[in-house]
């Protein structure tokens, strides 16, 4: 018999609830084929501020922690933005990335066939481009301390971050890099900034110490603005890129656009054991909330990274990617991924055409 695996589905807001309901459709319409699942649902972000005062309750957290994996949906919205700091909904993942220690984000940027036009770029520039970005997620100069705002003795106001890596939390990063491009092309791109920064200098050095663990994958070292630009000029040179939290803020954020829509992009955030986060790339979008109008394939791909990295059950995994596939290959489109003059479906219809090309 197979292991019921227990999933914390959180909504969260605008969009959210709409595409996380589809990610659960397309998991259950699963079941028939062996796949069992415990789906437990709970708030968080500003619905769950406005049930319970707090954007990521101890109910929630306790669902989390004891879960097997996460499906997350999105969170945010106008009406929270005047909350203090600590009780905005974005809280809510930062909480759960940090309590949970997710500390690997991987976010594939992929062009879709038939999804070529889409991209910004020339077809011709992005057609095949299919890249990992490993993020670190709980270092750099997000969480360095100290920080904050004060007033000098001139009475200037000034703002203050610390950037601060350790070689532990540099090794562990690169170690998923090497690891994920063993399983792909092998051939990873280190990206840093070692000529203005020493948190750069440390993080080069260490992975290139990691990389002699790994003799098979080719490994070279990028600066993060000639990255920037190169993900743009042939983003196909691109196998695996492995950087940290701050620069892979901004270049998984540039690679998805690439791809002509972030309502196609999944994403995971695994801890050292393989736990993970799974959500799309994209936000809360409240201005179209509740119009049956967003694409729910990020999340659902997102809910086949799930059963890839955090369930043991690639057949599964390799299913949903292929429903997908099958369902873009009919022309089948949401608003955000149509041609002018494309037929347009909305949110519920997009899953229902996944769930049935699950067969």
């Amino acid at each position: 018999m197979s292991q019921t695996r227990k999933i914390a589905v959180l909504p969260g807001d605008g969009i959210g609830s709409e595409i996380v309901a589809q990610a659960v459709r397309v998991l259950r319409a699963l079941e028939p084929h062996g796949l069992v699942l415990d789906l437990a649902e709970a708030p968080v972000g500003g619905t769950a501020y406005d049930l319970a005062g707090d954007p990521l309750p101890a109910a929630t957290l306790a669902l989390a922690r004891e879960a097997d994996a996460v499906l997350f949906g999105a969170v945010g919205g106008w009406q929270w933005d005047r909350l203090p700091r600590e009780k905005r909904p974005e809280q809510a993942i930062l909480g759960l990335r940090k309590s949970l220690q997710l500390f690997a984000n991987l976010r594939p940027a992929t062009i879709h066939a038939g999804l070529e036009s889409a991209s910004t770029l020339r077809p011709e520039v992005v057609e095949g481009m299919d890249v990992l970005i490993i993020r670190e997620l709980t270092g750099d100069i997000y969480f360095g301390q100290p920080r904050g705002l004060r007033t000098t003795g001139e009475g200037l106001r000034e703002g203050f971050d610390t950037m601060h890596y350790d070689e532990s939390e540099i090794r562990r990063i690169a170690h998923v890099g090497f690891r994920s491009a063993m399983k792909r092309h092998r051939r990873l791109c280190s990206v840093d900034k070692a000529n203005v920064l020493e948190t750069s200098q440390l993080w080069r050095d260490v992975t290139t110490e990691v990389g002699r663990d790994y003799p098979e994958v080719e490994l070279s070292h990028m600066y993060v603005d000639n990255a920037a630009m190169q993900l743009l000029r042939n983003p196909r040179q691109f196998d695996v890129i492995v950087t940290g939290n701050l620069f892979g803020d901004i270049l998984s954020d540039e690679a998805s656009m690439l791809t002509g829509s972030i309502g196609m992009l999944p994403s995971a955030s695994l801890d050292a054991a393989g736990k993970g986060l799974y959500e799309p790339i994209h936000g809360s979008a409240p201005d179209i909330a509740g119009k049956d109008v967003a694409n729910p394939l990020a999340t659902i791909l997102s809910a086949a990274m799930m059963l890839r990295y955090s369930l043991d059950a690639e057949p599964h995994a390799r299913r949903i990617e292929a429903a997908v596939a099958a369902v873009l290959a009919q022309g089948l489109r949401t608003a955000d991924i149509a041609e002018k003059g494309q037929p347009v479906i909305g949110t519920r219809a997009m899953g229902d055409a996944v769930v049935a090309a699950l067969g």
